[in-house]
C-alpha cells in the first residue's frame, strides 16, 4: 500500500477526531478567522470525509466555544468578544492567582512532578517556535497547577478560561512572531520553585505578574494603529 493510501486510510479511520483536530488547529491558528463560515461540503471534499464525522466534530467544537451554530443551521467560527475582553482578563487573572495560591498550599510531590513534565513540554514548544504546541502545552501547565490546588470548582473554571483564551494566546505569540522570549519560559520555572517552597504570597504575586504581562501584550497588540498612510 502506498504512503498516500495509508495516509488516506488513517484519516478515514480517525473520523470525527481527525476532523476536530484539523478544524481546531485552523481556528486556533487564526487560519479560519472569527466569523468565517464552515462549509461542510467543501470540508468533506478537502478531508475526503462524509458529512457525519464533520458534524460530530462541529458539535464538539461548539461545546468548546470555537464554533457557533446559527438559527439557519449554518456554522461559523465563533467571534472573539473584544468589547467585553476586560471581563475575560479580570476572570483569567483571578483564576491564575487563586489556583496558584492553592497549589502552593496543597500540592503533593506527584503534583510537582506532573507540573515539571508539562513545563518541559512547554519549553520544547517554545524552542521549536511551534505556536499551536505552545498553546496546548501552556494550557496543560496551568491545568496541572489548578489540579494541584485540590478545588474542583476552581479547576473547572480555570480550564474553561484557558480554553476560551486559546485564540487570544495565539495573538499573544503572534505578537512575538512566535519567538517567545526565554524569560517567559523562566517565569514558569520561578513559579514552580515558589510552589515547591510553599510560599503562598509569592506564588500569588508571580501569578498576577504572569497574567498582567499577557494581558498588557494583547492589549497593546489590539490597540496598534494599522492604518495605511497614503500621500494624496
Amino acid at each position: 500500500m502506498s504512503s498516500k493510501a495509508k495516509s488516506s486510510e488513517r484519516k478515514r479511520g480517525s473520523g470525527a477526531q481527525y476532523v476536530y483536530s484539523v478544524l481546531r488547529d485552523d481556528i486556533l491558528d487564526l487560519t479560519l478567522a472569527p466569523g468565517s463560515p464552515i462549509d461542510e461540503i467543501r470540508l468533506s471534499e478537502r478531508l475526503s470525509m462524509s458529512r457525519t464525522p464533520i458534524r460530530e466534530a462541529l458539535v464538539r467544537l461548539a461545546s468548546e466555544g470555537l464554533v457557533t451554530t446559527l438559527p439557519n443551521r449554518s456554522t461559523v467560527v465563533s467571534n472573539i468578544d473584544f468589547i467585553n475582553l476586560h471581563t475575560f482578563f479580570d476572570a483569567m487573572t483571578l483564576m491564575y492567582r487563586v489556583t496558584t495560591r492553592l497549589a502552593a498550599q496543597f500540592h503533593t510531590q506527584a503534583d510537582l512532578a506532573a507540573i515539571r513534565l508539562r513545563q518541559q513540554d512547554f519549553a520544547a514548544a517554545v524552542e521549536a517556535q511551534d505556536a499551536l504546541a505552545m498553546i496546548a502545552t501552556n494550557r496543560e501547565f496551568h491545568a496541572e497547577v489548578a489540579r494541584a490546588g485540590r478545588n474542583p470548582y476552581y479547576e473547572s473554571l480555570c480550564l474553561r478560561l484557558l480554553d476560551e483564551g486559546r485564540r487570544l494566546l495565539r495573538l499573544y505569540y503572534q505578537s512575538f512572531d512566535d519567538q517567545l522570549p526565554r524569560e517567559y519560559v523562566e517565569e514558569h520555572e520561578h513559579l514552580i520553585a515558589t510552589l515547591e517552597a510553599r510560599d503562598v504570597e509569592k506564588a500569588d504575586a508571580l501569578a498576577k505578574t504572569h497574567a498582567d504581562q499577557i494581558v498588557h501584550q494583547i492589549q497593546a497588540l489590539i490597540a496598534q494603529d494599522r492604518r495605511q498612510h497614503i500621500d494624496l
